[in-house]
């Protein structure tokens, strides 16, 4: 039995249709089983269990031999640093007694030490405390998800533009949560020695110019991206709803994958899904 953490998101979902596709036991792990109906009838068993309670996510941990950790993002409304800390502190604490012989863990490219960095410093600690523990663990540093361009559909629907913060012709490593989910799910079912840290992104990079002429593609519509300046970026995710704490910890997450170049190796692991057909799934699709 495989346990996928955020089985209702975009990579746990993933991870968990691609181990069913494979005729594998899967047991979602959700706080409301009445927000996970699909997965019973796709054959996958449910577990509630909240992140804010330890005993509660141990409890669901220990219905498997095997794990999928992914950290809930927090509301950007919060203090986004603090509560995805916090629940990254409380899911180390739930290993501990789960039973678990293998853990396979979502990272991100960059990850490192800090603080107001984003999911560099939040995701390095995760990464830290899987070493400090005994269970064997997989983790799997991403490029940027093409999801993250989901939120930006309604914009390039219905004003034609595209917000940004990178520069328009910059090719950075993205890749589509389809292909994370079949690199976690191999990763879950591969022996016990296959552990430590893996780069994953897509078939190629894309520039923020690509996006946009993906959505208009898609959309059949112009869409004219909007670059905005490293002057204007904690202004600028403050306008789209965050608070003054979450947008100062995703700018300087912006500024610092920018100045390090998304440390993604040459040799990183590769995705099928191009961003052209990511993105017209989606506008057939449209992002919840």
């Amino acid at each position: 039995m495989y346990v996928i953490m955020g089985g209702t998101g975009h990579v746990g979902s993933a991870t968990a249709k691609a181990l069913l596709a494979r005729g594998e036991q899967v047991t979602i792990v959700t706080r409301n089983a009445d927000h996970a109906p699909e997965w019973e009838a796709s054959g996958a068993n449910i577990a509630e269990a909240d992140v804010e309670d330890v005993a509660s996510l141990r409890a669901a941990l220990r219905r498997g031999r095997r794990a999928f950790l992914l950290n809930p993002p927090a509301d950007t409304t919060t203090n986004t640093d603090r509560v995805e800390r916090h629940t990254v502190a409380n899911i180390l604490a739930a290993l501990d007694g789960s039973g678990l012989e293998k853990i396979v863990a979502e990272s991100t490219g960059g990850a490192q030490p800090g603080r107001y960095i984003g999911d560099l410093n939040v995701l390095w600690e995760l990464e830290e405390g899987l070493h400090r523990q005994p269970i064997p663990a997989a983790i799997n540093r991403a490029g940027y998800y093409m999801s993250n361009w989901d939120g930006f559909l309604a914009s390039a629907r219905d004003t034609g533009k595209l917000p940004t913060m990178f520069p328009a012709d910059l090719a950075i490593p993205m890749v589509a949560p389809q292909d994370l989910g079949e690199l976690a799910a191999a990763r879950l079912v591969s022996p016990l020695d296959d552990v430590g840290i893996r780069y994953a992104e897509g078939p190629r990079r894309y520039t923020s110019s690509e996006v946009a002429t993906a959505f208009a593609a898609a959309l059949g519509r112009p869409v004219e991206l909007d670059v905005v300046p490293r002057e204007r970026w904690e202004e600028a995710f403050r306008e789209f709803g965050f608070s003054d704490a979450a947008a100062v910890s995703y700018a300087r997450m912006t500024a610092a994958s920018l100045d390090e170049g998304f440390d993604m190796p040459e040799d990183a692991w590769r995705g099928s899904v191009a961003l052209a057909d990511y993105i017209n799934c989606r506008v057939e699709v449209p992002a919840e």
